[in-house]
């Protein structure tokens, strides 16, 4: 497993690394259109200059922090075609944990950011692939296509962080939601039973 104290004495010196965490913190509230340099600047405690050293321009910046968060989520989540339930909860897990990485998604996709992934990431073609080798060896409902069960699977484990407002109430238990969300795609994933077979 990682150490992930490793490294961090030398934090306050990487310069590029506070500024593209400035700058996840000020897109996720602002989004791209609404975020300004100064700000990122202010909160990397670097110059502009300095900035612009690594970034020509705040589109690049925003690449940036979408190649970080989605390094960060390859680190964290894998996909194993014999736990896809466990991977809905890996994903529930990594989204309550890091709330500004799904903020600046959202604005990505609401602003209409092209984005392709860094090629050190698992492509989405590889987690389809993962899906059919386990349809393959009947761990999976091989009735869905590859592709649309796993647009399912992360909206299982999206569902409740965005949810709309009135239906949060303030019992929320996300341990329950997250029970919730495994089960059903448990119950999504299962194989029918063989033709023939006793109940």
């Amino acid at each position: 497993m990682r150490n992930y104290s490793e490294g961090m004495e030398h934090a306050p010196t990487d310069v590029r690394t506070r500024v593209v965490r400035a700058a996840r913190t000020e897109f996720a509230a602002k989004g791209l259109a609404g975020a300004r340099i100064d700000s990122i600047a202010r909160g990397a405690s670097a110059s502009k200059e300095r900035l612009y050293a690594y970034f020509s321009d705040k589109a690049s910046l925003f690449q940036a922090v979408l190649d970080l968060n989605a390094s960060e989520f390859h680190e964290a989540v894998t996909l194993d075609p014999a736990d896809l339930p466990g991977f809905v909860g890996a994903v529930f897990d990594h989204i309550h944990a890091n709330p500004e990485n799904l903020r600046v998604m959202t604005w990505a996709q609401l602003e209409g950011v092209d984005y392709r992934l860094p090629a050190a990431v698992p492509s989405p073609q590889q987690k389809m692939e993962a899906i059919r080798d386990g349809q393959r060896r009947g761990l999976i409902d091989p009735g869905w296509a590859a592709d649309e069960l796993l647009h399912l699977l992360f909206s299982l484990a999206h569902a409740w962080a965005q949810a709309p407002l009135m239906a949060r109430g303030a019992g929320d238990d996300p341990r329950a939601h997250r029970r919730a969300a495994v089960e059903a795609a448990r119950r999504l994933v299962v194989p029918p039973p063989a033709a023939g077979a006793s109940a």
